[in-house]
């Protein structure tokens, strides 16, 4: 009962809303649930990107390349999210190279107001038959995708994780097909510029494959695709779990291990192993070949240099030993 001389005051039992209140206060503590993502609300950038790629995939993914991008906004890192292990391929030989190859990619970028020639042209044309996304984006974005000091030339292709070869498999496909195996191996080499410059070598002069170990080595990256000019999309890239058990393997049946270092006894022109089956082995440009790789060599081969220069780039000493030893089996074969 209210107390005299205490007007409202009272100790009624009664729980929950009191009638006009509407239970406001409670209702406020219990919020408006989870704030729906960027993607699903309508108004929002990423919702109208959302649902012009629905408009895309419901069209069957054919498009015109001066519409506006049909999809979700590019990786702006030019790194790949976590969990996602993809590639960015940018150039476009590089490009242009991957597509030719039928590699499945997932999405390809192009610059807007891009300068159409006719590497673009047949992109676009290969891309729009094989139902791979056309996505045409600001010339920043692909700056961004193409990472520090990428040069994308207004295109890029998204691509799945380079798929390895294994170094038996890939010397006894060589064998099957009748050829004399030539193949690059490489130690310690890390710069990845250096291995996609070696695999375009490869590809020039004549080579089936590059074998690199499953440690301290680069590996097929952005870097390296952008560097071969595409040749990474023919020339296969074997991983050895260790490069002198694998070297001692081939020795075995019947491939000669030429390591290459400034110190050889032997100068490559005077080589006489050129028409046999030979891996080339190339050591890092600091260290040279390893021991373990060098006791394994059957021999150290040398390229003459000037005096004035200590030694070669990794790169550039692989393609002059691959054009040496494919010179001498043209002659020979002549």
């Amino acid at each position: 009962m209210a107390k005299p001389g205490r007007p409202g005051a009272g100790n009624s039992k009664k729980k929950g809303a009191q009638k006009g209140t509407g239970g406001h206060s409670r209702k406020a503590l219990e919020g408006r649930g989870p704030t729906p993502k960027a993607e699903d609300r309508a108004w929002h950038v990423a919702g109208k990107r959302k649902a012009a790629a629905e408009r895309y995939a419901a069209a069957g993914g054919k498009g015109k390349p001066g519409q506006k991008p049909q999809g979700s906004n590019p990786n702006r890192s030019g790194k790949s999210k976590a969990g996602d292990d993809t590639e960015t391929v940018t150039g476009r030989n590089s490009v242009l190279e991957a597509l030719r190859a039928k590699i499945p990619a997932t999405a390809f970028y192009i610059a807007q107001r891009v300068e159409m020639d006719d590497r673009v042209k047949e992109m676009l044309s290969i891309a729009t038959h094989r139902g791979i996304p056309v996505l045409e984006v600001t010339r920043p974005e692909l700056d961004r995708m193409a990472g520090f000091d990428g040069v994308h030339q207004g295109v890029a292709l998204k691509v799945p994780p380079y798929e390895y070869a294994h170094p038996q498999d890939l010397l006894e496909e060589i064998i099957d097909g009748g050829a004399v195996p030539l193949l690059i191996a490489l130690d310690g080499v890390t710069d990845p510029r250096n291995l996609g410059a070696i695999i375009r070598s490869t590809a020039a002069f004549g080579g089936q494959g590059v074998i690199v170990p499953q440690r301290r080595s680069a590996g097929v990256n952005s870097a390296a695709w952008k560097t071969s000019a595409g040749a990474a999309a023919r020339i296969p890239v074997a991983v050895a779990p260790n490069l002198t058990t694998t070297l001692k393997e081939f020795k075995k049946q019947g491939v000669f291990v030429l390591g290459l270092d400034g110190g050889g006894d032997v100068s490559l022109p005077a080589l006489q192993l050129a028409d046999r089956p030979v891996v080339i082995v190339v050591g890092s440009e600091g260290k040279g070949l390893s021991r373990l790789v060098t006791e394994t060599c059957d021999q150290i081969v040398s390229i003459p240099i000037s005096s004035a220069t200590e030694s070669l780039n990794a790169g550039i000493a692989a393609s002059v030993a691959l054009y040496q030893v494919s010179s001498l089996r043209s002659g020979q074969l002549a």
